[in-house]
Formats: structure tokens, C-alpha cells, sequence
């Protein structure tokens, strides 16, 4: 044929060596994205036979985390976002800063300079956006408390890298490299970076709240599914490019709050389903495009390097999350999830890696073992995860310290001593403080019921205190939550969370506790609503039939009476 088809080729046959050899992994117990990956190595340079277009792979890649990160940012709220910031913004800052220096150290054992050193650490210290989100995905844990919490250090960790591949040119010559700052003082640089940044998050939370909703509103009149699909993928692709183009933040930030202001549609469930395919099938290919990067034969000529740099992402960066999370007194488990996301590094790792190159700070072999770090901490991050629930319980049954840890005094654990008489005795428990949860706090508030509220995120529990309630933090499957709850002299118990193994915990506990208590659950479906009753609900509530129901009270009750017959 006398056209170029570079970019069939590249993806018939990335997708096709991937359903391959992801289907293998599969049937071998691994994770699906271990196949990927060898299925980029297979047409990577690095090994013989078909080569696919290496520049044309890592496009489609950055589509996929483009797509991803609008995805998440349609379930993501700004409220989401604020309600981490205290755990998220110090934890990333913390965690990056650790991991730098491990970095910098490993480097400076290697006898390379210090801008080689301070490349290679600032590479070492961020997650990779995909690998996180796809976990937590397939975790269900992307809307849990934790999940929040890691998203939220992931976006930090994002705009921090935005700032450092601003001022890495700038600092260049300081450290040892090619000046390439364009005459610009680094003063100039960071100011004009802040600004741009400060510019698109404005113009995202103020402008597009509103012009893009409606415009999706617009679409959706004409009645074509086509134009709709079309509204959502152009507005997630052209927001993300526009703010590269013009605001100099990533594109999967951009991505990421275009996702954020669609939210306020009332078509966002729909936007999320309909970018769904095309999401799945372009990360599929960010996976093969990691491995056409890697080199297997830097794995035979320097294994002791490759082992130390694989030890920092995932135990060096590990441990300092974990750290983090637990001095802002979080539970073992939400440490030990934190940890689990952030020990892998990805796509700002390769370009920061590739712009160190480039300054002639960081040598050809860091960027070599920066990308073997990176493939085999990838293909080991679901082993991570997976580990987590086993770790916790070895841990806490062969440890002093960690028992206790888990089991220290926390002021927002329990009720204050001073706590209302009322509070204490037929109260309703309520157990989250999502949408659901904080609906019915509000009602049960505006008629004069006491209630105290059970939630695992501290920023909730804090500002329910702020604002006069009885509140306490901690995971209600836990039965020493309830115990301070005071469930066993409360008439109610309402859970508002939709982790169906969770809530029939929680039955099983307040039962125990107090067996005349009432309760009062939430369910995804009807099956689940029959297994919860049978399992001791008193009542249960499914979102669909209950928006079925309003319907029919508001048709019936705005319906004109049947005239009578003569």
C-alpha cells in the first residue's frame, strides 16, 4: 500500500500481543498488566523482531491517562479533594522529599554529581497515575476514605511536578548541567508557573462550572448519543491539551479537572459510562508503551543497581507514606493502602527522566534503571495490594508497638467527656458522612434528634465537631466505634455506606450490643437488599426504587381526579 499505516500496525498489533499474553497472565493467576507489559518489551527495540513507532505508542498512552483522569474526576468532587488536603498536600511533600534523598544518597554512592542525583531521586519519588487509579478501581477502593486520600496525594504530587520540570532547565547550570533556563532567573520561572497554574484552576472552577454542564446540556437536546459521546471525549482530550498549551500544567491534570466541573452536570454517570471503553482499551496500551521502553539487557549488566532502585520505590517510598499517615493519626490500614499506591513510579518519572538527559544531568544509565524500576515495580504493584490485609495481621499479631499503635488514644476516637446527656441514650448512630450520610444528618438536625455520626475521615469528624455535633472517627465494622457510639443505648442505627460485607458487620456488632436497635441500610441493588435483610436489616433502601417511588408519589399527586360519570 502506498500510505503509511505506522499507526495501524502500532495498534493492531499492541492490542492484539496484549489480549494475548494478558489472557496468559490471567490464566496463570497474574495480573493482566504483567502481560502488557511483556507485550511491549516483545515490540520494543530492546528486543528482536517487530519494532512498533515508540513515539506514536507513548501518544496513545498519554490519551489513556488523559481518559483515566477524566474518569476520576467525574466521581471526584472539589469537596472530596478539600476534605483530604490535611493528609494529602504535607504527605506528598513528605514522601517525595524522602524518596528524593534515598535517591540522591543511592547516587551519590554511584559516584555520580549532585543534579544526577537530585534527577534521579525527584524520579523516583512520584506514582504512576494509571497504575494508582487502575489498582484502586479494581479494589472498589477509588471512593473509599483511603482511596480519596491517595488520589488526593497523587494530584500534589502531580502539581509538584509540574513545578520542578518548569525550574529544572532553569537550574541546569547550577547543578552541574547544560543552562537551558532561556535567560530566565529562577525567581521569573516559579512566579510565571504559579501564576499559569493559579490561572487554570480558576478558570476550571469558575468558568467551566458552568459553560461546560451547559454545553453538555445542549448536546444532550439534540437527542444523538453520537454528539454526546463525541461532547465528552472532545472535552476531556481538548481541556487536557489546552491546559498544556496554555497553562503549562500535565494533561492528565487538565484531564483531571475537566472531569471535576463536568461533575456538576446532572449527565456525569452518563459521560463516566460512555468514555468507559475507550478509557480501558487506551491504558491498555500505557502499559505496552512502559515496556517498549525497557531494555532486558540492563537487567543482566547492572542487577545489583536495578534492585536498589526497585527497594526505593517500593520499601524506601513505602515506609515514608506509611510514616506520614499514621503521625496524622490515620489507621494502620489506611497507611498500609497509601503505601500500596504510591510504591511504583510511571509517566513523569520517564519525562523526567528523559528532560534530565537531556540537560546533561542525569546519565544515559540512570534513565535505563529509572525505566526498569519503573517496569518491575508496575508489574508488582497488584502483589503490593494484595499483601496489604495479610501484612496488617502479621504484623499486628507479632508486634507490641504496631497493637498499640492501632490501639492509642486518639481524641477524635472517642466522645468528649463533656458530651450531652442526650447523645448518650436513643440516639440514632449514623454511620458515614458521605451524600447520603450528611442528608440525613441534616434532616434528623432540622427536627431536633440527637445523633452521632461514625466516619472514618478525620476532616468530616472534625468539622462535625466545629459545628456542635457528637461525632467519632474510625471504622465502624470496628465494634470499639460503635462501643463509643454508645450503640448499645441508641434506638437507631442508620449506615449510609454501600460496602455490603462492611454492613453486615456493623449488624452483626450493634446486634450483639444492643438487639433491640433498629436498623436502617443503603444497597446497591435489589439482590443485595434481600441477602442484607436476611442477614438481620430492618430496613433497606435501594437508590433506584427509591427514586421510583418519588416519581410515582409526585405523578400521582399532580394527576387530576377522575371526573365522575353522570
Amino acid at each position: 500500500m502506498p500510505h503509511d499505516v505506522t499507526l495501524i500496525t502500532t495498534l493492531a498489533v499492541g492490542f492484539g500481543l496484549a489480549l494475548v499474553l494478558g489472557f496468559l497472565a490471567a490464566r496463570l493467576g497474574l495480573p493482566a498488566l504483567v502481560g502488557y507489559l511483556v507485550a511491549g518489551i516483545l515490540i520494543g527495540p530492546g528486543t528482536p523482531g517487530f519494532v512498533a513507532d515508540q513515539a506514536i505508542a507513548a501518544q496513545l498512552a498519554e490519551i489513556g491517562v488523559m481518559l483515566l483522569m477524566f474518569g476520576v474526576g467525574l466521581h471526584f468532587s472539589l469537596a472530596d479533594l478539600m476534605a483530604v488536603r490535611r493528609i494529602a498536600l504535607p504527605g506528598a511533600v513528605a514522601q517525595m522529599g524522602m524518596a528524593t534523598l534515598l535517591g540522591m544518597g543511592l547516587a551519590h554512592w554511584w559516584g555520580w554529581n549532585l543534579g544526577a542525583g537530585v534527577v534521579f531521586g525527584l524520579s523516583l519519588s512520584v506514582a504512576s497515575t494509571v497504575v494508582l487509579l487502575k489498582a484502586l478501581e479494581s479494589r472498589g477502593a477509588l471512593d473509599s476514605v483511603n482511596g480519596r486520600i491517595a488520589v488526593g496525594w497523587l494530584v500534589v504530587e502531580d502539581l509538584a511536578m509540574v513545578l520542578v520540570l518548569v525550574l529544572l532547565p532553569a537550574l541546569a547550570g547550577a547543578l552541574g548541567g547544560a543552562a537551558d533556563g532561556g535567560g530566565e532567573s529562577i525567581g521569573v520561572a516559579l512566579g510565571r508557573t504559579l501564576l499559569q497554574v493559579a490561572l487554570f484552576v480558576a478558570l476550571m472552577l469558575v468558568v467551566g462550572r458552568r459553560v461546560f454542564p451547559w454545553l453538555l446540556w445542549q448536546v444532550t437536546k439534540t437527542g444523538s448519543r453520537e454528539l454526546f459521546t463525541l461532547c465528552v471525549i472532545a472535552a476531556a482530550i481538548g481541556i487536557a491539551y489546552g491546559s498544556a498549551a496554555l497553562f503549562g500544567v500535565s494533561f492528565a491534570l487538565g484531564a483531571f479537572f475537566a472531569g471535576m466541573v463536568l461533575r456538576e452536570s446532572e449527565f456525569s454517570h452518563r459521560a463516566a459510562d460512555e468514555s468507559l471503553p475507550l478509557r480501558d482499551a487506551f491504558a491498555v496500551l500505557f502499559f505496552v508503551s512502559v515496556g517498549m521502553l525497557f531494555d532486558p539487557k540492563v537487567l543482566v549488566e547492572r542487577p545489583a543497581q536495578v534492585l536498589a532502585v526497585v527497594g526505593i520505590i517500593v520499601l524506601g517510598k513505602s515506609l515514608a507514606a506509611a510514616v506520614v499517615v499514621l503521625l496524622f493519626r490515620y489507621p494502620l490500614n489506611t497507611a498500609l493502602t497509601v503505601s500500596a499506591s504510591l510504591a511504583q513510579i510511571g509517566e513523569f518519572s520517564f519525562i523526567l527522566a528523559a528532560l534530565g538527559v537531556s540537560l546533561k544531568l542525569l546519565p544515559v544509565e540512570g534513565q535505563s534503571l529509572i525505566l526498569a524500576g519503573a517496569l518491575i515495580s508496575i508489574a508488582l504493584n497488584p502483589l503490593v495490594f494484595s499483601a496489604i490485609e495479610p501484612l496488617r495481621r502479621w504484623v499486628l499479631a507479632r508486634s507490641a508497638a504496631a497493637r498499640r499503635l492501632e490501639a492509642r488514644d486518639d481524641p477524635l476516637a472517642e466522645l468528649p467527656a463533656h458530651t450531652e446527656a442526650k447523645y448518650l441514650a436513643r440516639q440514632v448512630v449514623i454511620v458515614g458522612h458521605g451524600r447520603v450520610g450528611r442528608q440525613v444528618a441534616e434532616a434528623l438536625a432540622a427536627a431536633g434528634t440527637p445523633f452521632v455520626v461514625a466516619d472514618q475521615n478525620r476532616e468530616r469528624v472534625e468539622a462535625l465537631r466545629a459545628a456542635g455535633h457528637a461525632a467519632v472517627l474510625g471504622d465502624a465494622t470496628d465494634p470499639a466505634v460503635l462501643i463509643q457510639a454508645h450503640i448499645a443505648q441508641a434506638r437507631m442505627l442508620v449506615i449510609t455506606l454501600p460496602d455490603t460485607v462492611g454492613v453486615r458487620r456493623m449488624i452483626e456488632v450493634a446486634r450483639t450490643l444492643n438487639p433491640a436497635v433498629r436498623t436502617v441500610v443503603r444497597a446497591a441493588n435489589e439482590d443485595e437488599a434481600e441477602r442484607l435483610q436476611r442477614d438481620g436489616a430492618d430496613e433497606v433502601f435501594v437508590g433506584e426504587l427509591e427514586l421510583a417511588r418519588a416519581m410515582v408519589r409526585q405523578v400521582l399527586g399532580a394527576a387530576p381526579a377522575p371526573a365522575s360519570r353522570a
